[in-house]
């Protein structure tokens, strides 16, 4: 690589134990000019979903041929596969349980390996219970230092990758309905409606019979109030201005939220 090397790391781990200064440690010696940056380590425990949301919403705002380490793993000792994926602009390095099926909705997986080789490990026999450290993070280092991916174990089909299931929009004679994608540490509750389908538009978001005002920030309303608008991230998104809208509206992931869209609103 021309450029310093860079690894993302994302994990349910959180900061009070050592797991993921170990794994920093085993890429340091393995290559130590590797730049590492963390995502985050906060992703509540074993939260797949979440692992998903956040991986795919950072994963564009790093440089090509970035490797992203993302251990949340339920599943970890289990039958399911290890393995690093090459798209077209990055790589991804984990479990095969669906956390990466963000990403690929957005772009194409050239390469696919299941994790086998294990002269790429930490240890031949890697702990059962702790393959960021014995796996995932010494694979992440040698493919940062030029290792290519077949050389890390056996070819796998990009169409045999786990896709999380997510529900998909609907379409409604009034406009559209989709579900809590995410809740992010504030409360905000944020949909698997994309601002494209909103944006330029007259909307309202109904949630349990409950309509909600929409607006441009959170200020737009008063302090403990519920606003809708196009959050950050790029998804229809609600929020109360100083609150907790998750508090607020007791939604969870995967609820429902209805969008009515037109030319004019009235109420």
């Amino acid at each position: 690589m021309s450029q310093t090397p860079i690894i993302t790391l994302l994990s349910d781990f959180g900061i009070n134990d050592v797991y993921v200064g170990v794994m920093k440690g085993v890429i340091a010696q393995i290559n130590p000019a590797i730049t590492i940056i963390d995502l985050t380590h906060e992703i509540p425990r074993q939260n797949i979903a979440a692992a998903r949301f956040n991986l795919m919403n950072a994963y564009p705002y790093f440089p090509d041929r970035t490797i992203h380490i993302a251990v949340v793993d339920p599943g970890v000792g289990s039958q399911r596969r290890a393995i690093a994926l090459q798209a077209d602009d990055g790589f991804l390095v984990g479990p095969d349980n669906g956390l990466f099926s963000g990403i690929l909705t957005q772009s194409t997986i050239v390469f696919a390996v299941e994790l086998t080789n294990p002269e790429f490990w930490r240890t031949p026999t890697p702990s059962q219970t702790f393959h960021g450290r014995d796996i995932f993070a010494p694979v992440g280092a040698y493919l940062a230092s030029g290792v290519s991916l077949d050389e890390l174990g056996s070819v796998i089909e990009p169409s045999t990758l786990v896709q999380l299931p997510i529900p998909e929009l609907t379409t409604t004679a009034t406009g559209i309905t989709g579900s809590i994608q995410y809740i992010d540490h504030f409360g905000n509750l944020i949909s698997n409606i994309p601002a494209a389908d909103v944006r330029g538009k007259t909307w309202l978001v109904t949630v349990n019979q409950r309509q909600i005002p929409t607006g441009q920030t959170y200020s737009d309303r008063p302090l403990g109030e519920l606003i809708a608008l196009i959050g950050s991230h790029g998804w229809v998104e609600i929020a109360v201005n100083g609150g907790s809208a998750q508090s607020e509206l007791q939604l969870e992931l995967g609820n429902r939220i209805d969008v009515a869209v037109a030319t004019e609103i009235k109420g």
